[in-house]
């Protein structure tokens, strides 16, 4: 990710682990195909000459074109490298055909794949939404090709589970996915039978439309469950539905992004990790369990990556972090996240340690988000007057109470997906000597790291060559 200190591997094609397919100078000379994937299974098809050596930047140009993006629109996506194994952000300086060269060497730095894995993956290049930028900047934007990019993007991030939002959420999404899809003047019979004609996995996460559990309870509930979400999915497509007239696409992609923009998540970039799961009896082995760590310009989530529910969510000034290399053989890569907790009533620190390959990125990643957020918050402050600065305290101090104002509080419910459930978590509470639990201290002054999000004396991050992952 943009931030921190890690490098691509230098680009040598006489390395054992380059792939054994790159063409020749003379090949790469002439014009070649090109496929860019966008989110909704679809490509643009381009001709490039000089791919060996063509830039980001350069290939931004020809994608916009052919895809009728407006030049205000361009900071709105990126480059993307990605496989089922690892995806990364590329800048615009980037060689996309060098860094596919080295995507072996990519991953065997930052997956725990098997070899056979890595010699079968095979990167595609993706123009997707650009982790660093703003939701408040994606509100303004009225181009209507513009907005159904981010709506595919957003659309299969909440189907796939990436996204994991709540029942009221994930059916209001639905079914502005079927107006927008189907038009809004659909009436019962026809929004019936279009829902089982493509399914309820076109338009709910999957693992709400298909369920889980064993086969009798499959076969006992699984036809009255469906019933009751195609019926909750047709009730709510009903609120928004307008017989004999049609609905504006663009105000209804705008009602499904800001929907999404409700997640807190939305529009982060993605890690994978492992974390302790709680041991339950005395003899009982720490097992592991898989988490997604999204990463934005607000804040750090972790995420159950079978069960779709938060399980961390914390503001940056909230958390301290660092990440740890392996200091013997068969030891992880960690980062270190830290963050207010208690203990029988008293304040402590708690550590939670995600294991991964990918925690020297997070850490990166971390770090540039609270320097750029810092930089974009410092920008903002000093075109408003007092009154307005005061109002924007104000409400970053009741964001902090209540997540989102008044539109997270449905959220915070206890059975919310977006909820934390620090509770489930196998943390280490900090003590100090190992005899007291440490007490904390105004601005987090008894953090076990030097490194803090609330920190004014950060030094400035080197991004020359680095990774850009999400």
């Amino acid at each position: 990710m943009e931030g921190g200190d890690c490098s691509f591997p230098p680009d040598s094609s006489d390395d054992h682990s380059q792939r054994g397919s790159v063409a020749s100078s003379a090949t790469l000379s002439r014009a070649q195909d090109v496929l860019v994937y966008i989110c909704g299974d679809s490509a643009v098809h381009l001709s490039v000459e000089g791919l060996g050596s063509v830039s980001v930047q350069e290939l931004g140009r020809s994608v916009r074109d052919a895809l009728h993006i407006p030049d205000s629109a361009q900071d709105v996506f990126a480059f993307w490298l990605c496989s089922p194994l690892l995806e990364l952000q590329l800048k615009a300086r980037h060689q996309p055909y060098k860094l596919c060269r080295q995507w072996q060497d990519l991953l065997y730095r930052f997956t725990e794949a098997s070899e056979e894995d890595i010699s079968q993956d095979e990167p595609c290049l993706q123009y997707r939404r650009n982790v660093f930028y703003l939701k408040s900047k994606e509100l303004q934007i009225d181009d209507e090709g513009v907005l159904r990019l981010l709506y595919e993007e957003a659309r299969g991030n909440i189907l796939s589970g990436r996204y994991p939002c709540d029942p009221e959420h994930w059916t209001g999404l639905g079914a502005l996915s079927l107006a927008l899809h189907e038009g809004t003047g659909l009436d019962g019979q026809q929004c019936s039978t279009t829902i089982r004609k493509k399914k309820l996995s076109s338009f709910l996460p999957a693992h709400v439309a298909v369920g889980s559990g064993g086969l009798l309870s499959t076969l006992r509930g699984k036809s009255s469950r469906l019933t009751a979400l195609e019926h909750n999915l047709m009730e709510e497509y009903r609120k928004i539905s307008t017989p004999g007239s049609a609905a504006a696409p663009t105000q209804l992609l705008h009602q499904y992004l800001n929907t999404c923009h409700a997640l807190p998540y939305y529009g982060c970039g993605f890690f994978f990790g492992e974390i302790d799961k709680p041991v339950q009896g005395i003899l009982q082995r720490v097992k592991r369990k898989a988490v997604n760590v999204g990463i934005c310009l607000e804040g750090v989530y972790v995420m159950d990556a079978k069960e779709k529910h938060v399980l961390l969510g914390l503001h940056f000034n909230e958390l301290s972090w660092d990440h740890s290399y392996p200091e013997e053989q068969g030891d992880s890569h960690i980062l270190w996240l830290e963050f207010d907790g208690e203990e029988d009533g008293t304040p402590v620190n708690k550590l939670l340690k995600i294991y991964s390959k990918q925690a020297e990125l997070m850490s990166g990643f971390i770090e540039f988000c609270v320097e750029l957020k810092s930089a974009t918050d410092g920008a903002a402050a000093a075109e408003m007057d007092g009154e307005a600065s005061s109002s924007v305290t104000a409400g970053q101090d009741g964001g902090n109470k209540t997540g989102r104002g008044g539109r997270r509080g449905m959220l915070r419910r206890q059975s919310s997906v977006v909820c934390s459930r620090v509770h489930s978590l196998n943390t280490i509470s900090y003590v100090d000597n190992g005899k007291e639990i440490k007490r904390l201290k105004p601005k987090r002054a008894a953090s076990f790291f030097t490194r803090q999000a609330s920190a004014p004396t950060y030094s400035a991050v080197q991004v020359t060559e680095s990774l850009e992952q999400g």
